[in-house]
This record gives structure tokens, C-alpha cells and sequence, in this order.
């Protein structure tokens, strides 16, 4: 299979595929950039001589040291959470590109306030500068996947949330090498820690320069009535007429979405909250939070935040070996994500990546646990044969890891609720997120003193029933169009679903090419003859248009689409009534 080669819901003109769509995710994801950076640079700073001196780090207790390295790295994942949360509030009246400026804006005025830090003022400004900048972050962790899927064509779809997903390992990649840099190159002193903090704003005004030039997503924009602004900015960004065939098929899809969720949810700020009393919707909330808690259970945000600490469990003694080893930690994750976005996301897709990256994974994290458990580690002297192989086995967690849990549940979450509910839906996603960060950052310390060996089995074991999980109650949503997803999540077994709904498309695709044809043959009789048809049609138009209110509950989306084609094209479907 080519690298590149394009799972389509239905046949798509080139230049949908263009690189307009592809800037606007790329300036987006400047959020993840800054999320990425953060959870990279944090810990390595807090091993800082020059840090650990200023703030007077000898003259803590170790289990007092403990707690306030965790307090200073969880501020920032507690502020996140709730930033995820004011974000349904922004985004429902603001939209999404407002919201991202806004909470770019709060990111940067926490990410100043750190500079303000020193030994005289103490630790305060930094603690509070890190829950205002979670706040933006947590918005932006909302923000970010909702506005890109709904910009996104479905065969590129996962791609273009991938990119969210590649912006965070690149800040990443930038955190986990800064303090090695600093740290080689500068004496120890105040502008030393002062300069890991201050690059935070760098991705920050980036995105928030950019999201002036982002155009609004016109399914939001379609949601308040804003027809001829939406039209406008989908015909931009799909590069096509608002003539063309694709472009009034994609807003059919969208204002049949819209009207079949005003009907059964309604619109309005709280109609969301009462769709939560229906039970797929409270489904796909349970999903949406449960992949977080299995993302986190795999250990990543303890390796992100506190790789010192990770690395010195299995030997790696020295400052700035263990910089070193964090900052090869962050190229490998970098170039498994490249190869993510590129082919596997959209290949692959989301079910086989979780659960092969989860039963690998565990292998590799059940090794170390039982190579520290037979050789503890001394922290002194080099690596022995099994410490080598451990960290072997550490990088191999790390390809497992990187291009399944990574990313994949933002990808999901990003595409499984329907537009009425997606803001909502996403805001408890990323909340979830934000939640069980917290927890691994503020437990992982003590974690480590208590259990040694047992966190790697602890990880490890959660590993494995993530995989369990996702085979029994995940659908693969890969290229499934965000108008059909209600559908997806009603189709039984799990595992056969996606393939259910792209032969229901193939079959829609081939009734609208039938309809496309008799319209050809319609055009060549006479006028009478058209007349008749016309007649017979508009006779069986309240017969459908009763089938359309009825049954409206059990049809598929598709079958909807092709009652409304009827209604609105008798001429065109004449055939099909006839029949």
C-alpha cells in the first residue's frame, strides 16, 4: 500500500487536499507546541543545579521535596483541567477561533508572571503562573482537535488532528533538550533555569499571531445561521465552487446533522446537557474519559514530567547523562510520530494502533519492572548488560507507545460526537485528560519511593487492560464521515462496525450515482414524457415525506440523505419511486 494512498468516504476532487487545510491545522497545533514543551522541559528544570540552589531545594526533607516538586509540576494539570472545562463556555458563544486567541492570551500572562520568580519572592509566582497558563493550555487542549476535525476532509481527518499530536512532540523534543543545552553550555545562575521558563512564550505568540488568520469552522459557523460566512469559509478552505457537486453534498450532510440533533437535542447553551440523560451519548462520554485513563495508565506523563527520576530507577546516574538520555527520549517519540501522521494513523486507523501499542508496550514496561526487580539499581557506576537492555527495552516502550496512545484518543475524541454535543463532549474529554495528568504528576514521586520496581508492573498491567477494552468497545472511526458517527456507535459487534458503514456509504455512493444518471436520461425525453414523471413523483412526495417523520428514528443517516434526495429531486428519483 502507498505511503500516502487515501481511504475516501466518496470520490473527492484533488484539490480538497490542499495546502490551505493544512495551514490552518499547522498553526493550530502552536497549542500543542506549548502543551508539549511544558510537560517536557518541567522536569529536567527542577534538576537544574541552578534551580534546586536558588529555591534551596538541600533544605527539604526527601519526602518534602517530593511533594513540593509534585505541587509545582500538578498546578499546572489541575489549572488545565478546569481551563478544559471554561472552554465549552468560550466555544459555544465565542466560537473556536476566538477561544483559541483568548486562551493563548491567558497561557502567555501565566508564562510572564514565572519570569517574576527568585529566591526573594520565592516559588509563589511560579506556582501561580503555572495554573493561569494550565488554564490556557487546558483550553487550548479543547479547542485545538474540535476546530481541525471539523475542518478536515475524512480520508486526511486523522492526519490533520495528527499534526496537533506532531506540534507536541516537537515542543517536546524542544524541552527534553533545552536544560541539556543550558546545562552544557552555562554556568550555573539565575538566567540559567530563567531561560527554559521564558521559551514557553515563543510557541504561544505564535499561535496567537496565527489564530488571526484562522478562518472560523464553518460547522460552527453553519450551527448559529451564519450561512453565507460558513459557505464562504468552507469554499476557501475545500479550494472549490459552492457549486460544485462535493461542497453541496458536504452541506447537505452538515444541515442534516443539524437538524436531526435540533430535533432530538435542540439547540441552545444547555440543550448539551440534557442530551446527557441519553444513554449514546453518556457512551461515548464513558469512552471518551476512559481512553485518557488508559493513556495516562501507561505511564507516559510519569516518564514526561519526572524523567530524572525515571531514569535514575534504572541507573542512569549524572545530570547531564540523564538530560542526554531524556533528550534522545524525545527524538525517538518525534520520528515514530512523523511515520504516525504519515501512514499509520489513516492506515492502520485507531483500533489496531491502541491495541498493538498497548500489548506491546506492556511487554516491554513487564521487563524493565522484573530486570530492576532481580538487579535493584545503586545509582552509582555505569550501566551494567541488563541496564543497557533495559533502556533498549525503554525506547521499544516508547515506538509501541508513541504512535498508538499518543495521539490516537485526542484523533477519537476529536471525531465521535456529533456537532451539537462535540464542544461539550470534547470539554469532558480533555477534562478527563487533565484529571488523571494530575494524578500521575502528583503521585509519581511517591509513587517511585514506595514501590521501586512495582510502578513499572503497575503501568504495565493497565497496559494490558487497555487492550482488552478497546477490542470489545472501541469502533474504528478511520475515514467515517463526522455526520455518520451516530451510526457507527450503533452497529454490533464493535470490531465489524467500521466496515459496515463504509459498504452503507459505497451503497449510498452508488444510489447517488444512479440518481445522477437518470437525471442524464430524464434530460434527453420530451417534455411530456418529463412531465408524467414530475407528476408521479410530486404523488409519492407526502408518502415519503410521512416515512421521513415516522421513521425517522430508525432510519440510518444514509437512508435519511436519500428520503430528502427524493423529496428535493423527485424528477431525479423517479426510478426509484416507480419501484
Amino acid at each position: 500500500m502507498a505511503l500516502l494512498t487515501l481511504v475516501e468516504d466518496r470520490p473527492t476532487p484533488k484539490a480538497v487536499y490542499n495546502w490551505r487545510v493544512y495551514m490552518c491545522a499547522i498553526i493550530a497545533s502552536f497549542a500543542s507546541c506549548t502543551i508539549g514543551y511544558d510537560s517536557a522541559f518541567i522536569g529536567t528544570t527542577l534538576a537544574l543545579q541552578s534551580f534546586t540552589e536558588e529555591f534551596q531545594f538541600a533544605s527539604y526533607s526527601k519526602s518534602g521535596l517530593a511533594l513540593l516538586k509534585s505541587n509545582i509540576v500538578s498546578v499546572y494539570q489541575a489549572g488545565a483541567f478546569f481551563g478544559s472545562l471554561f472552554a465549552y463556555v468560550s466555544s459555544y458563544f465565542l466560537g473556536r477561533k476566538k477561544s483559541l486567541i483568548a486562551f493563548s492570551l491567558v497561557f502567555m500572562l501565566g508564562a510572564g508572571m514565572m519570569l517574576g520568580a527568585n529566591r526573594e519572592r520565592g516559588l509563589s509566582l511560579i506556582l501561580a503562573g503555572r495554573v493561569l497558563a494550565g488554564i490556557g493550555v487546558g483550553g487550548c487542549s479543547n479547542m485545538t482537535p474540535i476546530y481541525i476535525s471539523e475542518l478536515s476532509p475524512p480520508a486526511v481527518r486523522g492526519r490533520l488532528v495528527g499534526i496537533y499530536e506532531l506540534g507536541w512532540q516537537i515542543g517536546g523534543l524542544v524541552g527534553f533538550w533545552i536544560n541539556y543545552g543550558v546545562d552544557s553550555t552555562m554556568a550555573p545562575s539565575h538566567s540559567q533555569w530563567l531561560i527554559p521558563f521564558a521559551v514557553q512564550l515563543i510557541p504561544a505568540g505564535l499561535l496567537l499571531v496565527g489564530a488571526f488568520w484562522l478562518p472560523e469552522s464553518p460547522r460552527w459557523l453553519f450551527s448559529k445561521y451564519r450561512r453565507e460566512e460558513a459557505m464562504k469559509h468552507l469554499c476557501w478552505m475545500r479550494n472549490l465552487d459552492a457549486s460544485d457537486k462535493y461542497i453541496i453534498e458536504e452541506v447537505n450532510y452538515i444541515d442534516a446533522d443539524l437538524e436531526r440533533y435540533r430535533t432530538e437535542v435542540g439547540a441552545g447553551f444547555w440543550k448539551p446537557f440534557a442530551a446527557l440523560k441519553q444513554s449514546k451519548v453518556q457512551w461515548r462520554f464513558f469512552l471518551g474519559g476512559m481512553l485518557f485513563l488508559w493513556q495516562n495508565g501507561s505511564g507516559i506523563n510519569a516518564i514526561n514530567y519526572y524523567s530524572p527520576t525515571v531514569f535514575k530507577s534504572i541507573g542512569i546516574t549524572g545530570t547531564n547523562t540523564s538530560f542526554l538520555t531524556t533528550g534522545i527520549f524525545g527524538v525517538v517519540k518525534t520520528i515514530v510520530t512523523f511515520v504516525w501522521i504519515l501512514w499509520l494513523i489513516d492506515q492502520l486507523g485507531r483500533r489496531n494502533l491502541l491495541m498493538i501499542g498497548a500489548i506491546g508496550g506492556s511487554l516491554c514496561m513487564w521487563y524493565i519492572g522484573g530486570y530492576l526487580a532481580l538487579n535493584p539499581a545503586s545509582g552509582t557506576g555505569g550501566l551494567s548488560g541488563g541496564g543497557i537492555s533495559a533502556m533498549v527495552f525503554f525506547y521499544l516502550w516508547t515506538v509501541f507507545y508513541t504512535p498508538s496512545w499518543n495521539g490516537t484518543p485526542w484523533v477519537i475524541n476529536s471525531e465521535m460526537f456529533d456537532q451539537n454535543t462535540r464542544s461539550l463532549g470534547q470539554a469532558s474529554a480533555a477534562a478527563n485528560n487533565w484529571f488523571w495528568n494530575f494524578i500521575i504528576s502528583r503521585f509519581t514521586p511517591q509513587m517511585f519511593d514506595a514501590w521501586g520496581y512495582g510502578v513499572y508492573f503497575f503501568f504495565a498491567s493497565l497496559m494490558i487492560m487497555s487492550a482488552v477494552f478497546v477490542f470489545f468497545l472501541v469502533p474504528e472511526t478511520k475515514a467515517v464521515p463526522l455526520e455518520t458517527m451516530d451510526r457507527l456507535f450503533k452497529v454490533k459487534p464493535v470490531w465489524r462496525a467500521n466496515k459496515t458503514i463504509m459498504d452503507e456509504l459505497a451503497e449510498d455512493q452508488s444510489f447517488r450515482q444512479n440518481d445522477s444518471d437518470d437525471v442524464v436520461l430524464g434530460e434527453k425525453s420530451d417534455e411530456g414524457e418529463v412531465s408524467q414523471v414530475e407528476r408521479k413523483a410530486s404523488a409519492d412526495i407526502p408518502k415519503i415525506s410521512s416515512i421521513s417523520r415516522n421513521s425517522q428514528s430508525s432510519l440510518t443517516q444514509i437512508e435519511r440523505n436519500r428520503v430528502m434526495c427524493t423529496v428535493l429531486h423527485p424528477l431525479r428519483t423517479s426510478r426509484q419511486v416507480e419501484k
